[in-house]
């Protein structure tokens, strides 16, 4: 095994919500800075980007999960290692809202995901009658069901582009990376320690 001193650390980001909410049409704007007309998606997307944090270069994996009903149950499945997780809410369609926060609840509880921060987006913001930052942090009562983790609300807009690129550095920002806690060595240590006590569970 080679010394892995100039591959860039990694983290594994995981991008949620219902299906329609605007994942994949955020993650193509931010990849290749195009509206891509996107169908719904069986499965998931992943796209790796390369981005600076603290001075170094970081490789975050973006898993784009399915949001549809069938695909919501294999979303714990996707738990496992992630440094963050992104939750993307279609702010104009009020009917699905509380579908959407009883599925954000439901993933917080996962204890592979206890104290990872949420970057919240507040998708659609373009379309008339969408809900701003204020009323979407209150009917998702994130104060607490976020207590314990950070978090953050970001307005945006997939099909625009509005806000897309701040919400993705505030991704970066929040992302806990495994080197945040250190040396390489200890890196390495902690992971296979927490390797061993995720299989306990």
């Amino acid at each position: 095994m080679g010394l892995r001193g100039s591959k860039p650390p990694e983290a594994r980001v995981l991008l949620l919500g219902l299906d329609n909410a605007g994942k994949s049409t955020l993650l193509y704007k931010l990849k290749h800075n195009a509206c891509v007309c996107t169908v719904p998606t069986i499965g998931f997307n992943v796209e790796m980007l390369e981005v600076r944090k603290n001075r170094k270069n970081i490789a975050l994996t973006l898993w784009d999960v399915g949001g549809q009903g069938k695909m919501r149950e294999h979303w714990k499945s996707f738990h496992q290692d992630t440094a963050a997780v992104v939750f993307v809410v279609d702010s104009s369609d009020r009917r699905r809202l509380g579908e959407a926060r009883r599925e954000l609840d439901n993933t917080l509880r996962s204890e592979q995901l206890r104290g990872r921060p949420l970057i919240l987006l507040a998708n659609k913001q373009d379309v008339n009658g969408a809900l701003n930052v204020t009323e979407i942090k209150d009917m998702f009562n994130l104060t607490k069901i976020c207590s314990g983790r950070d978090w953050f609300v970001q307005p945006c807009s997939a099909s625009t582009g509005v806000g897309v690129e701040e919400a993705f550095k505030r991704v970066v920002q929040m992302v806990k990376l495994p080197s945040d806690s250190g040396a390489m060595r200890d890196n390495i240590k902690e992971t296979v320690h927490y390797l061993k006590a995720s299989r306990k569970h």
